[in-house]
């Protein structure tokens, strides 16, 4: 039984938080371990949607990311193409969709999501998601003036691994993990109009998962990650 699969439990979503950011990391790269211990502060914010991508690009240095997958390093490539890059680094911060920055800056982080928040780059769209016995409800809604689709995201993570590093650039350190991404689903498509959509909580298939974050995102040319609209973690319920 999955954890979320808990008799009488709930999980709501966090208060409405002030931005999301996706941090592209891996156990691999030596610059990554400020960055891993600045996004684990910006995890326990609480008023953050923290999302860690392990990719698997520096895994030839010696050291396999035991965390890392190739669906993670194809997002952060699709946000360079979205930003105009024509390559990609770690550790990489993505703030809401639209932006990126140094990973390890986490004033700077803040700081800017302060920013967008006070402009109309902001989580300007309300989601809401709650664990109601075997299903998980999204309600998505609506905004005045709002045009174009956007996909509903989920984005299933683990809350906290620590990791002793045994070979490659950082060696003999054990890291601490926040959010680390293990799978991402598009569950639905969104048209401007309030909506919820109901997924089953049997889709948490790992024991690993204990935190989602739904994101409410626009893309470009069919597949290309953009803008996100509004987002909320859910967490599983504690036995």
């Amino acid at each position: 039984m999955s954890a979320w699969m808990v008799s009488g439990a709930q999980a709501s979503d966090m208060a409405a938080p002030r931005g999301v950011v996706e941090l592209f990391t891996s156990q691999g790269c030596v610059s990554c371990p400020p960055a891993d211990a600045a996004f684990a502060k910006l995890a326990q914010q609480g008023d953050v949607v923290a999302l860690a991508y392990h990719v698997d690009y520096w895994n030839y240095l010696g050291w396999v990311d035991t965390l890392g997958s190739k669906e993670n390093t194809s997002r952060q490539y699709a946000y360079a193409k979205m930003l105009g890059r024509h390559g990609v680094y770690t550790p990489q911060a993505i703030l809401n969709g639209r932006e990126h920055t140094n990973g390890a800056d986490l004033n700077g982080i803040n700081t800017r999501l302060k920013q967008l928040q006070s402009t109309a780059k902001g989580l300007t769209t309300p989601v809401h998601a709650a664990v109601n016995g075997e299903e998980i409800t999204i309600d998505v809604g609506g905004v005045p003036g709002q045009t174009g689709k956007a996909n509903v995201v989920v984005v299933y993570f683990t809350r906290q691994q620590t990791v002793a590093l045994e070979k490659g650039e950082n060696t003999g350190q054990t890291v601490d993990y926040w959010h680390a991404v293990s799978t991402i689903q598009t569950v639905g498509m969104w048209d401007g109009m309030t909506k919820r959509y109901v997924i089953p909580a049997t889709v948490l298939k790992s024991q690993k998962n204990d935190g989602a974050a739904v994101l409410l995102q626009r893309v470009k040319n069919g597949n290309v990650p953009a803008a996100i609209l509004g987002a909320t973690v859910i967490m599983a319920p504690q036995p």
